[in-house]
Parts: structure tokens; C-alpha cells; sequence
């Protein structure tokens, strides 16, 4: 199988501008390709897909289990597809414990790494910068290093006659220029189906990887083992005729967590609460993912028959399960970043408000309580800006812990057959 990791010594250094630069010149090439994210990622994975032209998946070192892992890259990069995976923040970062780098999941399914360097505010000294990600790890196995957002060939020079120095071999270069830059927004990149001139930003970005980095070098990297083909056992589902909303708003679902939910014999039907559309009056459960509720919260407020199904739903005894965004509408109110307040299904007793932002971000362990949709400890993540106002009674759902093991209380809620909490649920835990 042939594959590699685009990693980097920090955020910012532009992995994610050369990794769809890549899939679209590569994709150009009529190369078969599988990409894939790294970590707890809902929108990058949208750009992959848009600039591949096939589905991209998530692989998450810390939250997803070993054979997890393994089934799902062995799956994805079946046929011959080329596996590339962008990396999240610096090759070596990971959770709060230290573990679930993007470099554990290399060496786990045994990625080469691409190493993409910033070189915009240096010259010599990258060959000291490399050659210590190098040497970091005996394990790790850097292919080669992309020179980014370089500014003049006199300064390439420079670049590779240090590298050179060192055995260092340079894949390509990305010359600096303004038109390689996708705009950002809290959580991360302005989803890629609102960018107004995303064909435009991938052509771009596909020729300067086409005229400056080796792509037939890139393609044939290889993966050393492929790891078990077991195939795991993933997280029950909600239901056997499960609703999800799926648009703009309600974006953040795991690809791997749906395929599973098929695999055990549901059937997953999909609705747009932004097109006030309801569940499917045959579902015995409806999944509110998370995603950018508060920014369409006028909208969701004004969609008074996705409101009505919901509260339909809830009154037969549906299934009715919000994660994130999703909680936030199950509630009394939404409070926008102006501060008005808009009304929402009202199933729980909660209120939550983006007018005065705090961030709350990091990887959680999850015990389930009684009333929890799962009954085995979970892996998930947490990552808002909003913030509850008020919570009224009702059972909670989790006793969660940071991935220290440090406690954070007891989180999420639960009324009759509606519940939701602020946690991304990702896998069973290991």
C-alpha cells in the first residue's frame, strides 16, 4: 500500500493548503486516492472531499482504538487508493497526556512523514529545525521535506544547501503567495461548501504542487505493514432507522461513526432543519450532530416545522439524541453573539449563549450514567466556544475526565427520550 503523513513542526505552517493542493494535482492525474484527517476534525475532511473528489475519513491516534485504526485506513486505501493523511498541529503534539500525536499514528500504521516547514522567516537554520524532528524519534520515519511559502529562488537556495548538508531529501517547494490562503473563523476554516471560490483556490493550489514538488516521488511512498484486518466491533446504534440532520449548520459527524451504525443493519436517513425539513416519520431515532448552530440560530428558530417534528418525535418516545450544536437546539434558547435570544425545541431544560465566548477544548474520557445512549466507557472530544446560562434538572449522561484522568463532573441531560451534552463521542474506549 502507498501512503504518507504531510506533518509539521507547528500549526500554521500550511499542511492543509499543500495536502489539497496535492489531492487535486494527484486527482488531475487520474491517481486513486483515500484521504484521510488526523484527530478530531470535522471540517478539513469537507475540503479533502471537494478537492479529491472522494470521501475522506478521520483517524484519530488518541480516541480511536488500534484496530480501530487499522480497519478503517485498510478500508479506506483498498483498491489500490493512495493514503494521504494531513496531520493536526506539530508532528509530535497530541493530547493533554502527551499521547495521540500525529506521529503515534504514523508509526502505528506505518506512514512515512512529508514534512511541511514554514520557511517564510528562516534560512540556514532549518537544517537544524529538521534534522531535530529527525532524530526525535528513531521510530518516526521522515521521507523528505516540502520547503513552503518560500520567497525568492536565491532563498531556496539557501534552503537546500543547508538540507543538503545533512542528507535531508527536499520533496518540492511552494513559492509564498496570497492566493494559497482559505479564511478562518472559531472552530477552525469557514466550511468548504460556504467558500464562494473553492475551484479557484484549488487550481492554485494544484499547480504549485504540480511545477514545484516531486509528485511521482510522493505517490510511490510506501507503507511499511499494514497492521490487523480484524474487523472492530464499533459503538451501538441509536437506533435501527436513525434521522440525521445534515446541512450547514449541523456538519460535524463522523464518517467512520455512520458507517459503523450501517454496518450493524441501521438504516441512516438524512433532513436539513435549515430547510425546516423533519425526520423521516418512520425513524425511531433522530442524531443532532454538532456544527454552527449558533450562526444560523434566527434560521432555526424561524423553522417551525423542523422544531414541531422534533417535539413530535420526543412525544411518541423517538429517540432523540444532540451532540454539541445539536444540544444547544434540543434547548430553551440560543443566545447569539448580539444577544438575542431565539427560541429553540425546548426538550431540555437548558439555555446556552455565544455572546461572550470561552473556549472549551480537549479530549474526554466518558463513564456512561443510567440514562447515557451507550452503556461502555467512551473516547470523545469536546470543542465550543459557547457556554451554558442555565441548566435546569433532569439525569446527566456522563461522569467525564480530561485525557489526564483528571475529573471535570458530570455532564449532558436527559428527559424522557430526549438527551444531549457538549461531547463528541468517537469511540468506544480502548
Amino acid at each position: 500500500m502507498n501512503g504518507f503523513l504531510v506533518a509539521a513542526p507547528h500549526s500554521g505552517s500550511g499542511t492543509t493548503t499543500v495536502t489539497l493542493g496535492l489531492l487535486r494535482a494527484l486527482r488531475n492525474r487520474g491517481v486513486k486516492l483515500a484521504p484521510a484527517k488526523a484527530g478530531p476534525d470535522y471540517i478539513d475532511p469537507a475540503f479533502h472531499e471537494a478537492a479529491s473528489g472522494e470521501p475522506c475519513i478521520n483517524l484519530d491516534p488518541w480516541a480511536m482504538r488500534p484496530e480501530l485504526l487499522h480497519a478503517l485506513a485498510n478500508d479506506h486505501a483498498g483498491d489500490d487508493r493512495l493514503l494521504i493523511v494531513e496531520g493536526m498541529m506539530g508532528l509530535f503534539d497530541g493530547a493533554a497526556d502527551g499521547e495521540g500525536s500525529a506521529a503515534d499514528l504514523a508509526v502505528l500504521l506505518g506512514l512515512p512523514i512529508v514534512f511541511v516547514v514554514d520557511c517564510g522567516r528562516m534560512a540556514h537554520s532549518i537544517a537544524a529545525l529538521v534534522s531535530g524532528f529527525m532524530s526525535f524519534r528513531q521510530d518516526v520515519e521522515i521521507a523528505g521535506v516540502i520547503l513552503n511559502r518560500v520567497g525568492s529562488a536565491r532563498h531556496e537556495t539557501m534552503l537546500r544547501e543547508a538540507l543538503d548538508a545533512r542528507g535531508v531529501a527536499v520533496l518540492g517547494v511552494v513559492q509564498r503567495q496570497d492566493e494559497l490562503y482559505l479564511p478562518s473563523r472559531h472552530l477552525g476554516l469557514v466550511q468548504a461548501g460556504e467558500h464562494e471560490d473553492i475551484e479557484r483556490f484549488f487550481a492554485n493550489a494544484a499547480f504549485s504542487m504540480s511545477v514545484g514538488l516531486d509528485l511521482d516521488r510522493l505517490a510511490t511512498l510506501t507503507v511499511q505493514g499494514r497492521g490487523s484486518n480484524r474487523n472492530p466491533t464499533c459503538l451501538p446504534p441509536l437506533g435501527q432507522r436513525i434521522a440525521v440532520a445534515r446541512d450547514e449548520a449541523f456538519a460535524f459527524s463522523y464518517p467512520h461513526l455512520l458507517a459503523g451504525w450501517r454496518e450493524q443493519g441501521a438504516e441512516i436517513s438524512f433532513f436539513s432543519p435549515l430547510a425546516d425539513e423533519i425526520p423521516s416519520g418512520d425513524s425511531d431515532s433522530v442524531y443532532l450532530p454538532g456544527g454552527y448552530p449558533e450562526l444560523h440560530a434566527g434560521k432555526i428558530a424561524a423553522a417551525g416545522r423542523f422544531l414541531g417534528g422534533l417535539r413530535a418525535a420526543a412525544e411518541a418516545g423517538v429517540q432523540v439524541y444532540g451532540e454539541c450544536g445539536g444540544y444547544m437546539v434540543l434547548g430553551d434558547e440560543l443566545i447569539d453573539d448580539e444577544g438575542e435570544h431565539h427560541k429553540m425545541a425546548g426538550l431540555l431544560p437548558v439555555t446556552t449563549s455565544y455572546a461572550k465566548r470561552q473556549r472549551h477544548l480537549g479530549y474526554r474520557r466518558l463513564k456512561p450514567l443510567a440514562a447515557a445512549p451507550w452503556r461502555l466507557p467512551l473516547a470523545a472530544h469536546e470543542f465550543h466556544y459557547s457556554r451554558l446560562v442555565s441548566e435546569g434538572a433532569g439525569e446527566r449522561l456522563f461522569s467525564a475526565s480530561d485525557s489526564r484522568g483528571d475529573p471535570l463532573g458530570e455532564a449532558g441531560l436527559r428527559r424522557g427520550s430526549v438527551s444531549g451534552s457538549y461531547m463528541h463521542v468517537i469511540d468506544r474506549a480502548a
